[in-house]
């Protein structure tokens, strides 16, 4: 007989969209709730690596995404007036597969929506926890019990903070702040990409189709950096006043930040935990282990963790003191390996100008480098 079935899931993105769809699919019953008023539509193009594949496959989703793949082809480095000095071939910074996060967490959606309970438009202020089950209490909503409670609720987790303490205890920066916003494609990119860098800093565009709209991104350094998460017009002030003067594109790019709909703006950063669970509540992805955006990995770690989670959940009978333990033993290494590459990825972000002889080497060891996986896929339940 499996337990504690009723699991609430803070948080609608990769990571909590495929734990529902496994919970369900081993016969658990799982709640989403979504700050926003929707599956949210912004972001950037994600990866795929290893295991994460495989995930997909057994969700019936491979194929699909492999219909949205926007891999993109090589980036071209241009100064400040706009002269292509390098090309950095796609295999420096692509992952297995790649498509536009918002079609990915749409395609999730759809494919638990039907299997789970949605509360979009609310979220987690209060969490009390017994032997028996979580009572939570929401901003908008009536109070509810449950058996457990996940938190898949990103970098910035409220479950996090309210079960485990404040933020500044485990959130590590990198030193990089990004910017990240669509805009109309009128460089006419096709699948490829145009990169600009200087000291500290670092712009880029790419488009998938030549016709449609292109993503922007603004990265630079920065330490100690105070804002208001939730007030849009610091952030953009904040992005223009550490670009303006820049050359290529930089000025257009400000302009179309301060009108994109889209726009956002963080630290580049790492969770670091001891541990991802307390009693019975327990963390997933980016909530609890997030690699940063410089390891390309957050999207595999999401997809892969949600697998674990689910699976060691069924394994155990819903035994959340064993499955908890197992899936942290299974996903430790893993998530030590990626958090490792993020942090050498910050170190080398703001590139200078690579000789032929880097990119070469750049070339022929990122395909290695996406075959380093810690973690092998257990086999919980195929279909």
């Amino acid at each position: 007989m499996t337990t504690n079935k009723n699991v609430l899931i803070s948080g609608a993105g990769i990571a909590g969209l495929t734990l529902a769809y496994w919970l369900d699919h081993h016969g658990f019953r799982p709640t989403v709730i979504e700050r926003a008023p929707h599956v949210r539509h912004g972001g950037y193009a994600v990866d795929f690596r290893g295991e994460a594949l495989d995930v997909l496959d057994r969700m019936d989703l491979l194929e699909p995404v492999r219909a949205l793949d926007a891999a993109m082809g090589d980036a071209a480095m241009v100064d400040a007036e706009g002269r292509q000095y390098a090309v950095l071939p796609a295999a420096v910074f692509a992952g297995d597969l790649e498509v536009p996060k918002a079609k990915l967490t749409q395609l999730l959606y759809a494919a638990a929506r039907e299997r789970s309970e949605y509360l979009f438009g609310d979220s987690i202020s209060a969490v009390e926890q017994d032997s028996c089950g979580v009572d939570v209490t929401f901003e908008n909503g009536p109070p509810r019990r449950f058996d457990l409670l996940v938190g898949a609720d990103g970098l910035h987790s409220r479950t996090r903070g309210l079960v485990f303490g404040p933020e500044e205890r485990f959130v590590r920066s990198l030193g990089i702040h990004t910017a990240i916003f669509s805009l109309p494609n009128y460089l006419g990119l096709h699948r490829t990409g145009q990169l600009y860098v200087s000291p500290g800093k670092a712009a880029n565009m790419f488009a998938d189709d030549a016709g449609g709209r292109a993503r922007a991104a603004l990265h630079f350094a920065a330490e100690g950096l105070e804002y208001d998460r939730y007030d849009i017009t610091e952030q953009q002030h904040i992005v223009a006043e550490r670009f303006t003067g820049e050359g290529w594109e930089v000025p257009r790019l400000l302009a179309e930040m301060r009108a994109a709909e889209d726009f956002w703006f963080d630290a580049n950063a790492q969770v670091v935990m001891d541990t991802w669970t307390s009693g019975r509540v327990v963390l997933l992805g980016d909530a609890g282990y997030c690699a940063a955006p410089t390891s390309g990995r957050g999207t595999s770690q999401a997809l892969i963790g949600a697998y674990v989670l689910a699976g060691e959940l069924a394994q155990a009978r819903g035994n959340h003191t064993a499955a908890f333990a197992a899936y942290e033993n299974v996903m430790r290494p893993f998530v030590t390996e990626h958090q490792a590459v993020g942090r050498e990825g910050a170190e080398r972000f703001f590139m200078p100008a690579p000789t032929q002889e880097v990119l070469d080497v750049l070339a022929a060891t990122a395909p290695e480098r996406t075959r380093t996986e810690a973690v092998r896929l257990p086999d919980y339940a195929v279909r």
